[in-house]
């Protein structure tokens, strides 16, 4: 599909990797927002998570992860970095955290990756 990237394993499985047009490239690394939420997801107290690039001097861009914690959760930028380090690389980590109380998708539950660009900007 244009737009997407996959790999062809040996095995004869496609594994999508993510859209172009939500890859971040930080430090010279590509880097698939998609992989980062996933990762991100695996802590139980993470409702939901987009995952965007945002400026920075230093990176080029920088990843930036807007959460919503599930209801009565507590959770720190710490406890989800030392879960997203378990299934990412350390290159691949947030550098920065925003919360929200509801994060923005469509009725179809696509993320509005623009909302989110502009929730890393204002934070």
């Amino acid at each position: 599909v244009p737009g997407d990237r996959a790999i062809w394993k040996a095995d004869g499985i496609i594994e999508l990797l993510g859209r172009d047009s939500v890859t971040i490239n930080s430090g010279g690394e590509k880097i698939f927002a998609e992989e980062v939420e996933q990762a991100l997801a695996h802590h139980p107290d993470v409702y939901d998570v987009i995952v965007v690039g945002r400026p920075s001097e230093q990176w080029g861009s920088e990843v930036v992860a807007i959460v919503q914690v599930a209801d009565g959760s507590v959770v720190t930028s710490e406890d989800l970095l030392a879960e997203a380090v378990k299934h990412i690389a350390r290159y691949k980590l947030p550098k920065a955290f925003v919360f929200r109380t509801e994060l923005v998708r469509s009725p179809a539950g696509k993320a509005d990756y623009r909302w989110a660009r502009e929730q890393a900007l204002d934070a």
